[in-house]
């Protein structure tokens, strides 16, 4: 093994050890009588809508079908905010020989970690799949540190 290789190795253990090992602190909100004082157990998700092929504006859904969807399946779940972003994707079904280039939105949300909200992410993604006739809407968790 080369310095450089082993360098790099040792590099990469002491960051995935840091990373796994780092303590969770609680994040303070300040300055928001109508907030509790930490927040705990906080989870970010990223929720990736296909809305259709790229090189087709006209094909899919457009944007008023989207903040329609938006308003009667999300923001009643999730009133307290959120963020979308336009993005382009792409992904390759399984046995095709091509990628699939798609417009597309991200919807992030950060909010408490509780069952209710688990059932309400999942009850936004049955909701765009009937809708859109999609095969699925790629979910991404991960906890949040969050401050106000």
């Amino acid at each position: 093994m080369t310095p450089r290789i082993a360098f790099l190795s040792a590099a990469l253990l002491c960051l995935t050890a840091c990373t796994a090992t780092a303590p969770r602190s609680a994040s303070t909100l300040h300055g928001d009588p109508a907030h509790p004082e930490a927040t705990t157990n906080w989870v970010r998700t990223e929720l990736y809508f296909g809305l259709g092929p790229a090189d087709a504006a006209n094909a899919g859904a457009g944007e008023s079908r989207w903040r329609e969807f938006l308003d009667h399946e999300v923001s009643t779940r999730f009133p307290d905010g959120l963020s979308v972003y336009d993005v382009y994707g792409q992904w390759r079904d399984r046995g095709a020989a091509e990628p699939e280039r798609l417009r597309s939105k991200v919807l992030l949300l950060l909010y408490p970690d509780t069952p209710q909200h688990r059932a309400d992410v999942e009850a936004i993604r049955a909701a765009w799949k009937r809708a859109s006739g999609d095969a699925s809407v790629l979910r991404v968790t991960q906890p949040a540190d969050v401050s106000f």
